[in-house]
């Protein structure tokens, strides 16, 4: 298995000057890119970080790594300490950035982490939650708008990098064994840190596969493919979840440039669709209708050269039917390729195209049955769990041996992953992907996918978005309630137009009995539900 400090070495030796990363007047190449991670790598081996010799690698919970955490809004900082960190043999974890003490505090008690690179406007939580940890961290604080001091004790990103050596650690050798962290989103309990061998990553997820789908191993192959390749990157989606940081490391594995829009604490629809046609973007992923709404909306705003343009890819939320048949009529040129997923199993299942409602597995996909005992045939009309299995899946959960055997699984010798997704394997082969078990709702002795809904209402006219949800009733146990926010300046249709409208695609038991309208955003900045905003309503 290649690892990632190599091959990302490997592609600047090839093509040095290339352009690697472009944030509004911020240029950088791959020359300029790999001195700037060799100096943070020097910066945290100069203080004793790195693979600890003392800690084994026995148990799939286990890391024998000190852990580097990432604080940050996306940007170059952020890149540079993923892989600055591999240059080390240090562990990259990811931080919401939207933690406040308490959240952040449980964060830092799981994941210890020996360094934090964090931007100066979250220095003050970041003071203060590390003055109840253990060990106090090594502290990196990148100058931003803020006008935040420097903490006491920490070094100046900027400072720190200049007065580091440029050279590759002589004694340190990344390997493809070394770990990445992934905490989950939370979205169904508090974050747990999924255990990746960069190895594993970088053939599952950053896709290094070639086009029979066997691993892409090899290093000189990769950096051939990858001098071949020229795309641009554009990645809106926040670096902190899995899908921004997958967008953006795959990208570099297969040599293209990564492309930032102008602003990157939020989504501007407008800066980044212009941000997409100075840059000549060749790929942008997307995060269900949070980002697929507002740039159709600005593309329909106004013309757009985005000829370059090839390929959506959308992955963690859904993007409604009429808003996608919208986008192929602005950008008919394009493909939208939707991916499944999770932090746990990479991407399982993907379809391409417009109307197509199942998925193709990708290798190594299993649909398990409803006790988990055994894989489903093709056609069995039993509903099951969605699992990966293969050469490319996690090794556990940081500390938790408990929730490690719930969800990495053995059946006949192989080992899998459950994340935890309900599934059909229909005849032909394909997988119907039902939700997160987590979101089912049991009302009236049937069990309803909140997702299935929630795909309804938001292709209803006059409806911007939706989630699902349950609550207590005497009469079922557990009633169905939807959350709509209305489309900015429509009339919301009222509660029978709603139930019309569900009625033409949903059996009537999965018909919401209640239907409360917000102006408030329900997605969370990833574009992943926010089941919790959605429940405070119902209050």
């Amino acid at each position: 298995m290649l690892d990632l400090a190599t091959l990302h070495e490997a592609i600047a030796a090839a093509v040095p000057d290339r352009e690697c990363l472009a944030w509004g007047d911020h240029r950088m190449t791959w020359r300029e890119m790999t001195e700037r991670t060799r100096r943070l790598a020097n910066v945290l081996h100069g203080h004793g970080l790195g693979l600890r010799e003392d800690a084994g690698r026995g148990e799939p919970w286990e890391s024998p790594h000190d852990h580097l955490a990432l604080y940050l809004h996306n940007g170059p900082e952020y890149l540079e300490g993923l892989v600055g960190a591999h240059k080390a043999r240090v562990a990259p974890f990811n931080v919401n950035y939207r933690y406040v003490d308490d959240e952040l505090a449980h964060l830092f008690g799981d994941a210890r982490p020996a360094a934090v690179i964090y931007h100066a406007r979250f220095a003050p939580v970041i003071g203060r939650v590390v003055e109840g940890l253990d060990r106090r961290p090594l502290l990196l604080q990148v100058a931003d708008a803020s006008g935040e001091g420097l903490l006491p004790g920490a070094l100046d990103y900027e400072e720190a990098l200049a007065k580091a050596s440029a050279d590759p650690l002589p004694d340190v050798r990344p390997e493809a064994g070394d770990l990445h962290i992934l905490y989950t989103g939370g979205t169904t309990g508090m974050p747990k840190g999924v255990l990746w061998r960069i190895g594993d990553l970088m053939t599952g997820p950053l896709g290094m596969r070639r086009r029979d789908g066997s691993p892409l191993d090899d290093l000189r192959e990769a950096v051939e493919k990858a001098v071949r390749n020229e795309h641009r990157v554009l990645v809106g989606p926040p670096l902190m979840h899995g899908a921004g940081t997958w967008s953006a490391l795959g990208g570099w594995c297969g040599g293209a440039c990564v492309v930032f829009p102008d602003r990157v604490d939020g989504l501007d629809a407008a800066d980044l669709m212009a941000t997409a046609e100075r840059e000549r973007v060749t790929r942008m992923p997307l995060v269900g209708d949070a980002f697929a709404r507002p740039i159709v909306e600005a593309l329909e705003a106004r013309p757009h050269d985005l000829g370059s343009m090839r390929t959506f890819v959308n992955s963690a939320a859904a993007i409604s039917p009429d808003v996608k048949r919208r986008l192929l009529e602005l950008l008919p040129h394009t493909r939208i390729v939707d991916i499944l997923g999770s932090s746990e199993s990479g991407f399982q299942v993907a379809r391409d195209g417009s109307s197509a409602r199942s998925f193709m597995p990708t290798p190594g996909t299993a649909v398990l049955s409803a006790d988990r005992s055994r894989r489903l045939a093709p056609g069995d009309e039993e509903m099951g769990w969605l699992a990966k299995g293969g050469d490319s899946i996690p090794l556990g959960y940081l500390g938790d041996p408990d929730k490690t055997a719930a969800t990495f699984r053995t059946l006949d010798g192989e080992r899998l992953v459950v994340a935890g997704d309900r599934a059909r394997l229909l005849a032909d082969g394909t997988v119907e992907v039902h939700g997160r078990e987590a979101t089912t709702i049991n009302t009236g002795g049937e069990k309803v996918f909140a997702e299935e809904v929630e795909n309804v209402l938001r292709g209803l006219p006059g409806i911007a978005d939706a989630l699902v949800v349950g609550r207590p009733s005497d009469r079922w146990g557990t009633e169905i309630v939807a959350v709509v926010r209305p489309a900015p300046g429509d009339t919301a249709p009222d509660d029978a137009e709603l139930r019309e409208g569900c009625a033409a695609h949903l059996a009537r038991y999965k018909i919401p009995k209640v239907f409360i309208r917000t102006r408030n955003g329900l997605r969370l900045p990833n574009g992943k539900a926010d089941y919790a905003a959605a429940r405070a309503l119902l209050d």
